[in-house]
């Protein structure tokens, strides 16, 4: 069975978050081949959601749960963007609490896990968020760009815009 799309985790596998493993969902009680391994904020401990649980939004749904903390988003100009990101998307996976960008006022598609290495072709398109990003850590932008590593202890998570297909860029700290 293929995969459900996620608007703004169009690759969770890659991600690491949807992995290929067999479970029972607890949700729907199905055999499945694929098991979410990310994050979901629900008073119960909840694991092996599957993929589809999760697009039709009954994980979330079944367990008063969500995959993405709303105060850890930016502003978009729907509760229907909201509704999918928090309640129909897989997450992923950061150091500290995990946020999610937005532009052009929806949400951006996590893309990948990045150091410096993997964005420096980006540097000009993405210098508004190094430059918030520096001054969050107190770093300068050579500081941040000599710290910015692929599973190092300064991660970056790069994002991009469904809309304008504009780059953004986060990074959280361990």
């Amino acid at each position: 069975m293929k995969l459900p799309n996620f608007k703004y985790n169009p690759n969770p596998i890659k991600l690491g978050v949807i992995i290929e493993e067999v479970t029972i969902c607890p949700v729907c009680e199905q055999k499945r081949n694929f098991v979410y391994e990310g994050p979901f904020f629900s008073e119960e401990d909840v694991e092996g959601i599957c993929p589809w649980c999760i697009a039709d939004g009954s994980a979330a749904q079944k367990y008063d749960g969500e995959f993405q903390d709303l105060e850890s988003c930016d502003e978009v100009d729907s509760d229907e963007f909201v509704d999918e990101l928090i309640y129909r998307t897989p997450g992923y996976t950061g150091w500290q609490q995990e946020y999610w960008l937005s532009h052009c006022g929806d949400f951006c598609s996590i893309i990948d896990y990045v150091g410096w290495e993997e964005v420096q072709h980006l540097e000009n398109e993405i210098e508004a968020d190094l430059n918030r990003l520096c001054e969050e850590y107190g770093l300068s932008i050579q500081e941040f760009k000599d710290t910015l590593k692929n599973d190092g202890n300064l991660q970056g998570y790069l994002f991009q815009c469904n809309c304008c297909k504009k780059h953004r860029l986060h990074a959280d700290a361990s």
